[in-house]
């Protein structure tokens, strides 16, 4: 114990007592199972079992799919501006029944779905955090089993609500969680895995008490308003039954929640001063809209240092960053009443008004499609590129298992550069908010992409400025890189996201008394604002929507006039789109890849393929074509221009007509040509240039023979076989010699009229050579 507190002087044994003793699970050693009666089967609870030093620890299970979430926090809190929080979700192979493929056969680092699965109960979990709460935190989301029909992400929500609730850090949920999907029409709580496939939506809804909403995250196939509210009412409704099951255990086994540590934050007579010194000297700058986006951060940060050294020299005995922080609290209050007394912004336009918007495409001529999407000061540059369908990606076993997808041949990339917002950084880091918005885009834009298409497609989209909605904007653009580069989507697709200026109800905390919905968000409306809704679709309908807030729930009628006002800004950039390429281009250009089927007969597959595949690893060389099996003898063959096809026809024109075969008449009697003699038959040739194949012993004589040396056979006789056509399996020639073989009398055996002692063997009258 003494080496412990040795290597972690962090922690005093004081502290480390006080935390064992206050876990009741831990000092009674006894577990609870509490089961959750859903709709369509139970949720169920496990306390005090596993991870006991931990400050919570909750484990989930939903069918066969089990989760166990803890949580640990730091006992000393620290000024930030955020919660310093921190959710690590990871799934092994070993929960699935599988072992890691890669090379070392061990966890490596996290997959795409494991970072987007730790994001997703991030964005739940973190709204709920009370104001001013500045212990690090961490949760650690393992999955135990995943049954394939189940997925572990919403059991994970779940979860962590639970170990949050129980545990003595300062939390202001329960929360519940539930997926949605919309099948034929009818609402689907908690769809299993084969009913999210056939779901015209999948949608990902947390809530609080009081029905308040927490975080959505949805993906659907072009639905329409009034369907994808119905699937929202349905799943908050849901949730309730969870919360008020994670109450009842709060009250009865939860420890005490920890104080909070307010020395930490700024006095009122400190943010008074501030805001004398700053108030209308920030109203001025806030209100002055020639300035944009770098331009009006400088001239901030300039008065924010000139207030922060007269408040130093006034309160020299506090911490450098509570004065900070008052600074930042002055400036936030600012700026959200002169939006809420105003319904002006601060670039001058109304609350539902879209910045302005421009947009091209075609900007690179020799890229198979490219746009150029401006709106405001969000700038994004988009590429498509076409592969063959051997370029699609792959996902390993446990996130098929999970819920991922076993294999797209759409992908969407989203790059966020540094220079993108005037900053030095690493350049082509791929963090989580990189994957989380790339994400989001593709599955704004996978619903109109068309089910069957011969290449593997990969868009990018590179953010070049950004002033808020980068991800939106790469939506815009890649709807219309798409239509450039002649991909047949259904229909076009824009995104845009919605925030929110409100003011809590002194009363009751959980409503809102007065509130302001902003269309088209800045970037500094939404680190000062509530929300970041981003909503992207048609004009028919919603693709995908993402809800983040930074208050304690929304009610739902505030997010029903979201949507309704995001549809109208909607439909606003998608006129603006459709005056610079509204369908896809029919017109092909000359550097789009060419892509056709092949059918190969059976009999020939092996002499197309080659000794271990030469020829084709010949042909890719040679012609940069790539050719993949779809099926059997039908390969699909991509070539990146029609030149590079047309030469690659003659490769494989000139391999499959190599065999100058005559046509064969299915019980024809050929002249066949023994070349060799084999334990199991004889190599025979019909024609001089056929490749030998085997007559089998069983196919030379009416006997059995063991070996073709006991009929007299030799190595260039000539013998009579009857073509039976070909193996549908193995394209092989079926040839036999025995049929056409008198049966010896004493063989044959009439029992049905004795007079007919013998048989005849029909004679072949067209005996051909």
């Amino acid at each position: 114990m003494a080496l412990f507190f040795k290597r972690r002087p962090d922690i005093s044994r004081k502290y480390f007592y006080r935390k064992c003793h206050t876990n009741d699970f831990w000092k009674n050693n006894k577990s609870i199972d509490v089961e959750v009666p859903l709709s369509r089967q139970p949720l169920k609870f496990s306390f005090g079992k596993l991870a006991r030093f931990t400050d919570g620890c909750c484990v989930a299970r939903l069918g066969d799919t089990e989760v166990m979430v803890t949580a640990v926090s730091k006992q000393k809190a620290v000024v930030a501006s955020f919660v310093p929080l921190l959710v690590d979700y990871r799934q092994k192979s070993a929960a699935a029944g599988r072992i890691p493929t890669n090379h070392l056969r061990r966890e490596l680092g996290p997959t795409e779905k494991e970072i987007l699965t730790s994001r997703i109960i991030d964005r739940s979990v973190r709204p709920l955090f009370p104001k001013g709460f500045g212990n690090e935190t961490q949760l650690s989301c393992n999955l135990f089993a995943v049954d394939g029909i189940n997925d572990p992400d919403v059991l994970t929500i779940n979860a962590a609500s639970a170990a949050l609730s129980i545990s003595n850090i300062p939390w202001n949920g329960p929360i519940g969680a539930v997926r949605v999907g919309y099948v034929d029409g009818e609402v689907v709580i908690n769809p299993s895995r084969k009913e999210i496939t056939k779901s015209s939506l999948n949608l990902v809804v947390a809530a609080t008490e009081h029905n308040q909403v927490v975080m959505l995250d949805a993906s659907a196939d072009n639905m329409v308003q009034q369907d994808f509210m119905k699937a929202l009412k349905a799943g908050v409704k849901e949730t309730q039954v969870i919360i008020r099951s994670i109450n009842e255990i709060q009250k009865k086994f939860g420890s005490s929640k920890v104080e909070l540590d307010h020395s930490l934050e700024p006095s009122e007579e400190i943010i008074d001063s501030a805001k004398l010194l700053l108030e209308a000297k920030v109203t001025d700058i806030l209100s002055d809209f020639s300035l944009h986006k770098v331009s009006r951060g400088q001239t901030l940060d300039v008065l924010k240092q000139e207030a922060f050294e007269k408040l130093k020299e006034n309160y020299s005995s506090i911490d450098p960053p509570i004065l900070y922080e008052a600074i930042n609290v002055v400036v936030k209050e600012t700026f959200r009443t002169l939006i809420l007394e105003t319904g002006k912004r601060c670039d001058g336009r109304g609350l539902e008004d879209v910045r302005d918007i421009s947009c091209s495409v075609n900007n690179n001529k020799i890229l198979h499609g490219s746009s150029l999407f401006q709106r405001g000061q969000t700038q994004v540059r988009c590429t498509v590129a076409f592969d063959s369908l051997d370029s699609a990606f792959r996902s390993d076993a446990v996130s098929v298992l999970t819920g991922g997808l076993k294999e797209k041949n759409f992908m969407l990339h989203y790059e966020f550069p540094p220079y993108a917002t005037n900053e030095i950084g690493r350049v082509g880091a791929y963090g989580r908010r990189e994957m989380g918005h790339g994400a989001l885009a593709e599955r704004s834009l996978r619903p109109v992409m068309p089910s069957e298409f011969p290449f593997t497609t990969q868009l990018t989209a590179e953010v070049l400025e950004s002033n808020g909605s980068s991800s939106m904007a790469s939506v815009c653009g890649g709807s219309l890189a798409l239509m450039d580069a002649g991909v047949p989507i259904s229909t076009p697709v824009a995104g845009v996201a919605m925030g929110l200026i409100s003011v809590p109800d002194e009363d009751k905390p959980y409503k809102i008394s007065d509130y302001r919905i902003l269309t088209d968000i800045l970037g500094l409306e939404d680190y000062m604002g509530d929300m970041d809704f981003k909503i992207a679709g048609s004009k028919k309908g919603i693709t995908a929507a993402q809800l983040d807030i930074k208050i304690a729930g929304l009610p739902l009628p505030i997010i029903m006039e979201a949507i309704k006002q995001g549809a109208d800004a909607k439909s606003k950039i998608l006129s603006i789109m459709n005056a610079t390429i509204s369908k896809p281009r029919e017109t092909k250009k000359d550097c789009w890849p060419v892509s056709e089927k092949l059918e190969v007969p059976m009999h020939k597959l092996s002499h197309f393929y080659g000794f271990s595949g030469v020829n084709i690893k010949k042909l890719r060389a040679e012609t940069g074509v790539q050719i993949t099996s779809m099926e059997n003898g039908v390969f699909s063959v991509f070539a990146p221009n029609s030149e590079a096809m047309a030469e690659a026809k003659e490769v494989i024109d000139k391999l499959l007509t190599e065999e100058k075969a005559p046509d064969l008449e299915f019980g024809g009697i050929y002249t066949a040509k023994i070349v060799e003699l084999r334990d199991s038959g004889v190599m025979v040739t019909l024609y001089p240039s056929m490749k030998a194949t085997l007559l089998h012993n069983t196919q030379l004589d009416q006997r059995k023979i063991h070996h073709p040396s006991a009929l007299g056979l030799e190595v260039g006789q000539e013998i009579k076989v009857k073509y039976l056509g070909r193996d549908p399996a193995t394209g092989s020639m079926r040839l036999s010699r025995k049929v056409l073989l008198s049966i010896p009398s004493q063989l044959v055996k009439n029992f049905i009229s004795p007079s007919h002692s013998k048989v005849d063997v029909t004679k072949p009258n067209d005996i051909k050579s």
